[in-house]
């Protein structure tokens, strides 16, 4: 049986979430087919013989996407069997079961997804539960789309080594830019999926519910060694929280830093794992970390209380002060606008990205990032925020909501547009910055950015910018 895999978005990265399916139904029998929408046109022969259909949905750009093609894989295939896999798939049954999904798997989906393939080829043989050779699609038994199968799992797999090939090259995809300007190939890894904590307004919650789970050590150390091969000479490590089991994490980095001394690699850490778990900082520097990406969303002690962070102000300039010490640059992410953030606000959080000396190290959209509550998020606990919401919304695929003052959602649609078309017309983020600055002080816009806030020395960053 033919099966097409598809990624619709995954921030410039080559799709784990393709690569690592791909080996569980290869080994089943399957014919796979890998499709990232981001970097290459859709293949619609190869839909149009597919017996099983799986769409990737690992965030909500990504699911947003997937909403516009669904329809259209539908037209060139519709008697294929069309899963939608990954951490949005269950939340959105709604929407997906509407555009013709006939199962959703969310959570740790490899094993699942091949379990259907079986399924799906022994009916199309007869009832045999022998993985079939290759089929055509009229070969595939019609599914009953009245009764959309919807399974979440954290169970414990087995992982294969993932399987990249037909992915496009590593060359189709974000590179790391190094301080002395040059770039390198970089390749994407994860060493674990779920999260041992419960931020309220993160996605990875509803479905992990506070657990999770490890990649084995010498699958994520022969994904990375293929890659390399390919010509990866930088690593991204997309683990929600790669402090979440120091110790599967820091073997990992150090097998690899003694095999491949010259790869670098990046990681996320969330600032309160990073300052218990301080005394493994010089490691990671060590093994060739270039910079810590954190979530720290907002510099009012207020609104991370709401997030449920579990971490302060004070805790995050704290981990900056910790970070520089140890010689490792600081990607800081944010929330800039919720419901609680006042104009006096947003400019606290300006100045402290100024006074910390990290305008070079936020990428110019973290500024203009409004809060986004999907479906199941704990945020919905707080009576406050249940007030401030409207009706769930399927197509935007989250609970809208508006700011008390209409004034700071003109301001974030601003800024918005300033950052894109700083980005557009080649503006370093310091000059994005300036803009910002000005919008958020009701200032004239700088006829020549880059007056007030000089360059700083590159940090070492992403070329694709952190956006979910």
């Amino acid at each position: 049986m033919n099966v097409v895999l598809i990624s619709t978005y995954e921030l410039g990265r080559q799709p784990f979430g393709l690569a690592s399916p791909a080996a569980w139904l290869r080994e089943a029998g399957a014919q796979v087919t890998c499709l990232d929408l981001a970097v290459q046109p859709l293949d619609e022969r190869a839909v149009a013989s597919a017996g099983l259909i799986g769409v990737y949905l690992p965030m909500h750009t990504a699911t947003r996407l997937a909403a516009e093609l669904i329809p259209r894989l539908r037209a060139l295939a519709p008697r294929a069997h069309l899963c939608c896999f990954g951490l949005y798939a269950p939340g959105n049954e709604a929407l997906l079961r509407s555009l013709g999904a006939d199962t959703l798997i969310g959570g740790e989906f490899e094993g699942h997804l091949a379990a259907l393939y079986r399924r799906l080829a022994g009916e199309a043989q007869g009832g045999s539960q022998q993985a079939a050779p290759l089929l055509s699609v009229s070969s595939v038994a019609s599914v009953d789309r009245s009764s959309v199968a919807s399974v979440t799992s954290v169970d414990r797999l087995d992982f294969r080594v993932p399987d990249r090939a037909g992915l496009p090259p590593l060359e189709a995809y974000a590179r790391v830019r190094m301080p002395d300007g040059s770039e390198r190939l970089a390749g994407y890894t994860e060493a674990s999926r779920g999260c041992k904590h419960l931020c309220r307004h993160c996605p990875v919650v509803p479905v992990y519910g506070g657990r999770f789970r490890v990649v084995g050590r010498d699958v994520v150390l022969e994904d990375i060694r293929r890659q390399v091969a390919a010509g990866a000479r930088h690593i991204t490590f997309g683990d929600p929280d790669f402090f979440n089991g120091p110790g599967h994490a820091l073997p990992i980095v150090r097998a690899l830093h003694a095999e491949f001394p010259d790869l670098t690699y990046d990681v996320t850490i969330k600032v309160e794992h990073l300052l218990r778990y301080a005394r493994h900082l010089p490691e990671l520097r060590d093994t060739g970390c270039l910079f810590v990406t954190s979530a720290v969303e907002a510099v009012d002690d207020a609104i991370l209380a709401i997030f449920d962070k579990r971490h302060t102000r004070a805790d995050f300039e704290r981990a900056v002060g910790l970070l520089r010490q140890v010689g490792l640059a600081l990607n800081p992410t944010f929330v800039a606008f919720t419901p609680w953030t006042t104009r006096a606000g947003y400019q606290e959080l300006l100045r402290t990205v100024r006074d910390l000396d990290l305008v070079a190290s936020v990428s110019p959209v973290q500024y203009a990032i409004r809060l986004l509550i999907p479906a199941g998020s704990r945020l919905l606990e707080l009576p406050e925020v249940r007030r401030l919401v409207g009706p769930f919304d399927p197509q935007a695929l989250c609970y809208r909501w508006a700011h008390p003052d209409p004034a700071m959602d003109a301001l974030q649609a601003e800024v918005t547009r300033a950052v894109h078309r700083g980005q557009r017309q080649g503006e370093t983020r310091e000059q994005i910055f300036e803009r910002v600055w000005a919008l958020a002080h009701g200032l004239p816009a700088p006829a020549s950015p880059g007056r007030r806030f000089p360059p700083r020395a590159l940090v070492p960053h992403m070329s694709e910018p952190w956006y979910c």
